[in-house]
């Protein structure tokens, strides 16, 4: 698992490790959904914090305290991280291979070493993001592409079931929303925004730092993430043009 090994700032700067990038196909982990899985690759705290300025512009059902935030697809955790530094009531980071939810709960472990834990609950599940129950209070899920089309399918399948069932109010963060397509042909969910977050000087140089150490080179990066931000409205809600 060092395909691309190279420090980010963000690991210097606060003693953790969630740098560099693993490809897909090194993470297996014996379940049936590995094949769906992208690549590990911490998402720039820059991109991040753009999001949740936007995010907290669009009125959120609840404000931040009484809000959950879920990460799925965690890996080593930097998104969880990041979110710790804002009071939510909970943060949850779900990850499926074993070894990046151990490095993310040890990276969890230091970061409350040091006092920087805000939210009231944080945890780390080892698990398949799919079985995983959203919490009851308002929520945010954050991805960062972590898997393919099938995965998400399902995903959002069991969303859409527990949710007209629950009454949950959910909102959804996708950063390099590969699978776009797949929210949009899903009843429920509308689109609140749509475009390029940039990277800041210092996350960009970093991350093509880390691309261009890769030894075969398939992934590439730019100064920017494609993102879009989605709310569950109910089932008779129509996505806005784009």
């Amino acid at each position: 698992m060092k395909d691309g090994y190279t420090v980010h700032p963000f690991d210097e700067e606060f003693g953790v490790r969630t740098s560099g990038l693993i490809a897909g196909r090194d993470l297996k982990s014996g379940h049936r959904h590995d094949r769906h899985s992208t690549a590990y690759f911490g998402v720039a705290p820059s991109v991040f914090a753009t999001l949740m300025r936007r995010w907290r512009g669009l009125k959120p059902a609840a404000c931040v305290e009484e809000t959950a935030f879920v990460d799925v697809g965690a890996g080593m955790g930097r998104a969880v991280l990041l979110a710790e530094q804002m009071p939510f009531k909970e943060v949850v980071g779900i990850e499926l291979h074993p070894a990046l939810a151990r490095i993310a709960r040890r990276n969890l472990a230091g970061w409350r070493a040091e006092g920087r834990v805000k939210a009231r609950k944080v945890r780390i599940v080892e698990g398949d993001a799919v079985e995983f129950r959203l919490p009851a209070s308002p929520t945010v899920a954050f991805l960062f592409n972590p898997f393919g089309g099938a995965v998400m399918k399902r995903l959002l399948k069991n969303w859409n079931e527990a949710l007209r069932i629950r009454s949950n109010r959910l909102d959804l963060i996708y950063v390099n929303n590969e699978q776009e397509s797949t929210l949009e042909e899903v009843q429920g969910f509308t689109r609140l925004f749509l475009g390029k977050v940039a990277r800041s000087r210092a996350d960009a140089i970093a991350d093509h730092r880390i691309m261009a150490n890769q030894p075969e080179g398939e992934y590439t990066s730019s100064n920017f993430e494609d993102c879009s931000i989605w709310r569950w409205s109910g089932p008779r809600s129509r996505i806005p043009p784009r």
